[in-house]
């Protein structure tokens, strides 16, 4: 028999910061009540989310200002390019 808690995921967000120029690096991270947090105000400030528990628990194991891995460029390019294109912009 499987334990419940071990199929429940933990609520996480984080928060990438992206100058255009190096690769992204993480600008915030929680769980919990800190993710809802984080979640409302990248709501506040018309941040568009992206959902995705297994991306959100890779990221996570970063720190602050951490650029994120090579191996995550296409992944977070994609959604970065989502993200500008929902918003009418261009990257520079």
């Amino acid at each position: 028999m499987k334990d419940k808690q071990t199929d429940t995921a933990i609520p996480a967000a984080v928060a990438l910061k992206y100058d255009g120029e190096r690769a992204p690096v993480i600008a915030a991270t929680g769980t919990w009540e800190l993710a809802e947090e984080i979640i409302r105000i990248a709501r506040e400030h018309d941040v568009p989310l992206y959902e995705n528990a297994e991306l959100a628990s890779i990221l996570a194991r970063l720190s602050l200002n951490e650029e994120i891995s090579e191996e995550l460029y296409r992944v977070i390019a994609e959604i970065l390019a989502f993200a500008f294109h929902i918003r009418g912009r261009r990257p520079e």
